[in-house]
Parts: structure tokens; sequence; C-alpha cells
């Protein structure tokens, strides 16, 4: 039979070969602690840190809560996840470098292949490296910190006599390790991550970022994002991730938490490139005072399993939140993102926008929440919500939840499913345009409301992902 267009159907899988290249860590090179889950590995994780007493004593009691807390039974099935087999901890010998020579050859050149310090030297205000549980590399532009910005490893912050007093009050108060299993979790293994304050009034102009890899096999990554963003400041942070393809299962139970305060505005945005052996359980949140605004945008490429809802508290009257988001759910992905919104203050308003994309037998669930208080009148909610299948196999759906507790609101909900068109395939095509260029024009449109709120290297990067790595198969 001839290949015509209304019998060719099917896009080839996102081509994450960019990502999967890898260096084998030594017992020379790096320290790992041994897989598992128990009190003695808390401990060691928090001696090897040398934590604070609070801090240790914090890891144990979220061990407790950890072996406390049931599984979710509401999402994917995460049955297969082992934590017994699970390296908790695994730390590159070396320290943490200010310069980007002073970095190890190989962790240097795992780095130099994602473009971070092309994209540091061009675009960024400062930048953070993380390789397994620690940071390898951190470097700040001196306009930044002459404007009083703190931007650290959060271990660094934790142990600072200036900062660590605000790391103590803030350090999981939005997410309580009560919150969930995985956060309880998080709470007993955090390493790594970030420390940002941006001082009242500040505004900085160019983006801050971090970067995270977790490159040995069978490993956890569980590194802990703090930002403050204080009094009509403003801030874009930058947070992307990516791991190489193992054929044993890795996890991801990372934690963000961000504060922006009166008439501040912070943009969070993270494009995720996990590999197909990953289970990425993290968790984020953001709390938002009066007139103060806070965007997300966000992008799911990779993992075997997601459960993902960043999280949006509208505290304070007229804060306002933009999540726009885009998950890519291939061959063995089953990938259950979305966004939570909680309205307390007066004239609070929302706006959610999200793409999904299905092949293959990939399966992309989209579940929302709205909540609106009592106290929360005259506020506003519009959630959009799209999915795009790319054969019959592919599985999309959409779980929104609304609940609203006063009638002063105005809140509405739009869901729409749908397939390529093979109309479409056959116009273009008409028009001298090969079929898997045709294809990729549409995806490519279908995510552009997504990819153009995404800084220029990563909007760049999407749609090459999207655009040129898919490839027509029979």
């Amino acid at each position: 039979m001839s290949d015509t267009p209304e019998t060719k159907a099917q896009v080839a899988d996102i081509n994450q070969s960019l990502y999967d290249f890898r260096y084998e860590e030594s017992d020379k090179d790096f320290y790992k602690i041994r897989a598992g889950l128990d009190e003695s590995i808390v401990k060691k994780i928090s001696e090897e840190k040398e934590d604070p007493e609070w801090m240790k004593e914090w890891r144990l009691k979220s061990l407790r809560l950890y072996n406390e807390i049931r599984e979710p039974d509401w999402g994917p099935d995460i049955r297969d996840l082992d934590i017994q087999k699970i390296v908790t901890y695994v730390k590159p010998k070396t320290e943490m470098a200010a310069k980007w020579q002073d970095v190890p050859e190989d962790i240097k050149n795992t780095f130099e292949k994602l473009g971070i310090p092309e994209a540091e030297r061009l675009s960024l205000a400062g930048v953070g490296a993380q390789y397994d549980s620690e940071l390898v590399y951190h470097n700040v532009k001196d306009e930044v910190l002459k404007q009083g910005v703190v931007y650290t490893d959060f271990e660094s912050a934790l142990k600072s006599e200036e900062w660590g007093p605000m790391v103590k009050e803030y350090f999981m108060h939005l997410v309580p390790p009560s919150d969930h299993k995985f956060a309880a979790l998080h709470g007993a293994l955090w390493s790594g991550g970030s420390f940002v304050y941006v001082p009242k009034g500040v505004k900085v102009d160019i983006p801050l970022q971090s970067y995270f890899r977790l490159n040995a096999a069978g490993a956890g990554q569980f590194e802990h994002t703090l930002i403050i963003v204080d009094e009509g400041a403003d801030l874009h942070f930058i947070e992307g991730c990516s791991a190489p393809k193992y054929n044993v299962a890795n996890l991801h139970a990372g934690c963000v938490e961000l504060y922006v305060k009166k008439n501040a505005r912070l943009r969070y945005s993270t494009i995720e490139n996990w590999s197909k052996n990953m289970y990425n359980l993290n968790t984020k949140r953001a709390i938002v005072e009066e007139n103060g605004r806070m965007e997300w945008v966000s992008g799911s490429f990779g993992s075997h399993i997601s459960y993902l809802y960043p999280t949006t508290i509208l505290k304070g009257d007229n804060a306002s939140c933009e999540f726009t988001g885009i998950t890519f759910a291939g061959q063995g992905q089953n990938l259950d993102t979305g966004a939570k919104m909680v309205h307390i203050g007066k004239n609070t308003s929302t706006v959610i926008n999200t793409k999904s994309i299905s092949k293959d037998g990939g399966i992309c669930t989209y579940r929302s929440s709205i909540q609106v208080m009592e106290n929360a009148r005259h506020s506003k909610a519009s959630v959009d919500c799209s999915s795009l299948m790319l054969d019959s196999e592919s599985r999309s759906d959409t779980v929104p939840a609304m609940d609203i507790r006063t009638d002063d609101c105005d809140i509405g909900h739009e869901a729409k499913i749908g397939r390529i068109s093979n109309k479409a395939i056959f116009y273009l095509m008409s028009r001298g345009i090969p079929e898997e260029d045709a294809r990729a024009m549409i995806v490519s449109g279908f995510a552009n409301p997504v990819s153009k709120e995404l800084p220029l290297e990563y909007a760049v990067e999407m749609n090459n992902l999207i655009q040129l790595e898919m490839k027509g198969s029979m």
C-alpha cells in the first residue's frame, strides 16, 4: 500500500540524545552513600553536610513522617519505585568553584555540552550548576551583587550568620514535610539547591539560573530552592534539569519555595528534560502578598512518571498569577501535571494556559485545582487546557477541580482535546512541504503560546526538540 497522507500518521518521539551522555563516576572522584533509606543514612548525610543541630532534627522528623504517610493512590502507578534501591547522596569530591576553569574536567564537559557557560556569558546574571547531590559551580555578576541581591548555594546560606536565620524562618514552611510522602522524603534527604534574596525595590534586569544534572545511575536528587523577592522587587529565575538514560530507576524529589512580597514580581521558568527512567516527584509552591505577581512558565519533556503541580497561594488583595505550561509524553511516559491556585485575598486573579502533546502510547493528564476562599470576593480565574494526540495509541485526560466558597467571583474553565488533522497535513504537503516538516509545523504552532513565553535560549531548545527531532516513521 502506498504512503498517502491518509495512511501515514506517525511522528517519532522527541529525541533527547542531546542529554543522553554520561561520564563514569569512580570512587576516587565521587563519594556515594549506600543505597536505601533508614535513620543511619539520614544521620550520615547530615554529618557529611555538617548540618546545624536543628536541621539534623528536621531530617529525622521528616523521615518518621515519610514512614507514616501513604503513597498517593490517585495518580500514575509508582509501585515499581523502590527507595531501598536508590542511592540518596552522591557527592563529587571537589569544592564548589567560582571560576569555570576550576571545575573538574568531566563535570565541566557535561555542562559545556548542555550549553550552560555559553548561556551565562550571553544572557544570565548568575548561574548555579548542580551535579548529582551538590553544587559544583556558582557565580554571580558584580552588577547584581552591587544591587544587594543574594544568590548562593543553599548550604552556604544555611550556615551563614547573616542568612541562616532567614533560611530557618522560611525553610519548608510553604511545603511542610507533613504535606505528602515525597515532601517528607525531601525534608529528610534534601541536598544542594539555591537561595535567592532580592532586596526591597531591586529589579534584576537579567535572569538568574540554576541547572540540575543527575548523572549517577540509580540515584536520587533532592535539591531545595528558596527564593524571597522582597517588597517592590522584580526577578526572573530559570531552572533547567536533565539526566542520561539508564536501565534502572532514578528519582527526583526536589522542592521549590517562592515568596513574593507586596508589590513584587517573580517569573519562574523551568524546562525539564529528565530521561525516561526518572520518577519526577517534585513539589513547587509560591505565596503572593498584596499586589504581588507570580508567573510560572513550565515545560515537561522527560521522565518515566511525573507528579508535578506548581501551587500558588494568592494571599494578599489584588495578587495575581499566570501559569503557562507544556507537556510532551512519548512511549513509556505517564506525565501527570497541572497547577493549583488558592485565592485568599480580594480581587485576586489567575490565568492558566496549558498545552499537552502525547504520542506512541504516551499519557498526559492535566490536573488543575482552583480554590476560592470565602473572603476572596471579586476574584477571577480562567483555565484553558488543550491536548493534542498524535496517534490513536496515546491518551490525554483533563481532571479539573473547583472549590468555590463565594458567589462574588468569576471562574471559567475550557478544555480541548484533538488529533492532528490529515486534511491540514495534506494541504501543507500540497504546497510543497514534506510530511515530517508539516507535522512539526502543526505541533510547533500548537506549542507556540508556551514557547513565546520562554527565555530565548529555552524557546529555541524547545522548538528544536519539537521541530528538528520529530522524524516521520511508519
